[in-house]
Parts: structure tokens; C-alpha cells; sequence
């Protein structure tokens, strides 16, 4: 029999949303990213010159993103098995989760390539922005499921 901490209330019950709420956070930054990404690309095809203030916001909260994103992956595993009393990957969530940190870490490889000078790089790592935050989304809804 499983035990739920975080269904009996108290502090592991608050402790169960921090993993929650760490990600929402995560999240706001990689869609803010992915946002300046898409209007740098867009610019990028139109011939426009790159703005470079545009350019450096979008790589400084894309690498926090990236620092965050496994950190709250980590945090969700502990809080699933020490608080939920679950298998770390018994639902689609964590499955969900765990190939969505793979195509943003993969992402994260062709953006410093990109950043180092490797143009050839522009159109995987565009694809697997876009697949991470779609891969993001459906996390999000599956995790929504699991809440205390």
C-alpha cells in the first residue's frame, strides 16, 4: 500500500506544491526564451539584422532555464516517492517529464553550438525548442492530475 504524505495535509502537503510551483516558474522563463527565440529566427529569415539586446535576453534566461528545468525534475522525483509514496516514473507524467528534459537539455547543446558560432545549428535547435515546450504543455496538464 502507498503512502501519501501529501494527501494527509500539513507540511508535506505544501511541500507537494513546491515542486509544482518551482516548474510553473521554470516555465514562464523557457516560454519567455522560447518567445524571443522565435522573433530572433523570425527576423533572422526577413534578412533584418540581429538585435543584440534581443539576442542577449533571450540567452540569459534560456541558460537560467536550463538551470532550473532539471533541478525542478529532480525535485518532482524526490517529492513523488519521499511524499507521494510512488514510483518516480509510474505515470505519464514523469514519462512526459523525463522526454521533456531530454529535448530541452538537447536544445540547450544547439544553442551553445549556436552561440559558438555553429550557424548550421539554427534549424535543429529551433525544432527542438518548439517540441520541448510542446513536450512543456503536455507535462504541465498530465501533472495537474497528481496534485494533493
Amino acid at each position: 500500500m502507498e503512502s501519501d504524505l501529501a494527501a494527509q495535509g500539513g507540511a508535506a502537503f505544501w511541500l507537494a506544491h513546491a515542486h509544482p510551483a518551482f516548474m510553473l516558474a521554470a516555465l514562464g522563463l523557457v516560454f519567455a526564451a522560447l518567445r524571443l527565440g522565435l522573433g530572433l529566427r523570425s527576423s533572422r529569415r526577413l534578412g533584418a539584422r540581429r538585435d543584440g539586446r534581443a539576442y542577449a535576453r533571450h540567452l540569459r534566461l534560456a541558460k537560467l532555464a536550463v538551470a532550473l528545468l532539471p533541478l525542478g525534475f529532480a525535485a518532482g522525483v524526490a517529492s513523488a516517492v519521499s511524499l507521494r509514496g510512488w514510483n518516480a516514473l509510474g505515470s505519464a507524467h514523469g514519462w512526459i517529464s523525463s522526454a521533456t528534459l531530454a529535448l530541452f537539455l538537447a536544445a540547450a547543446f544547439f544553442g551553445r553550438k549556436l552561440e559558438l558560432g555553429a550557424k548550421q545549428a539554427h534549424d535543429t535547435h529551433a525544432l527542438l525548442a518548439v517540441l520541448a515546450a510542446l513536450s512543456a504543455a503536455a507535462s504541465l496538464f498530465t501533472g495537474f492530475v497528481l496534485l494533493p
